[in-house]
């Protein structure tokens, strides 16, 4: 007994059901078709039996219109359309709205962008707090003078990056000393006059 004996009944292709859904539909198709003519038929004898059935009622009443039978529809289209709908109104997306309130967006716009953090970079190690509070949306200042200038220079290019990539801004307050801000911080006013006239005073 070979293995395929085994199986040779156990898998099916149900063309049974479209079949039967196939001969479902010619059915109904043809008691439409037996509907149709019959209302042409009550339609044919009606338009007399009004004609006298007007003559005898008064002239404000209006005979009733003929009212069409509603189309049944196969028990499978009925199921999807139901599962359909089902699927609709469990979907957590459709019951919640698109409105937010102005509250929730102004508080949490003043709660992000209310504190400062301050930095004193010891090893380029320490930059990777510095560029995740400036992703959290809080502005950053960072003093440089504890750090040889080459490992400076590469936390600047660091940050400048950062800064660069969530749409904020990098500004020197200072010698050695910087200000990061993220987009929802804005910085007004320029002090690069006076910078290089500290810079100058020191030398």
């Amino acid at each position: 007994m070979a293995i395929k004996d085994l199986f040779n009944g156990f898998f099916t292709i149900e063309e049974e059901d479209d079949d039967f859904i196939e001969e479902e539909e010619r059915r109904e198709r043809a008691r439409e078709r037996e509907i149709e003519k019959q209302r042409e038929v009550d339609t044919n004898q009606g338009t007399t039996s009004n004609q006298r059935y007007t003559s005898s009622t008064h002239a404000n009443e209006r005979p009733r219109a003929l009212q069409s039978v509603p189309k049944k529809q196969s028990s499978r289209i009925k199921s999807m359309h139901n599962e359909r709908k089902y699927q609709i109104a469990k979907d957590p997306a459709t019951q919640q709205g698109n409105v937010v309130s102005m509250t929730q967006t102004q508080d949490a716009f003043s709660n992000g962008s209310s504190k400062m953090c301050l930095f004193e970079p010891r090893v380029f190690s320490d930059t990777q707090d510095i560029a995740d509070e400036l992703k959290n949306r809080r502005a950053t200042l960072v003093n440089l003078q504890q750090i040889d200038a080459v490992s400076a220079k590469r936390i600047i290019d660091f940050l400048s990056g950062t800064v660069y990539a969530i749409g904020g801004d990098i500004q020197r307050v200072g010698a050695d000393i910087f200000l990061c801000t993220p987009d929802n911080v804005e910085v007004a006013g320029s002090i690069s006059e006076h910078i290089d006239a500290m810079e100058n005073q020191y030398e």
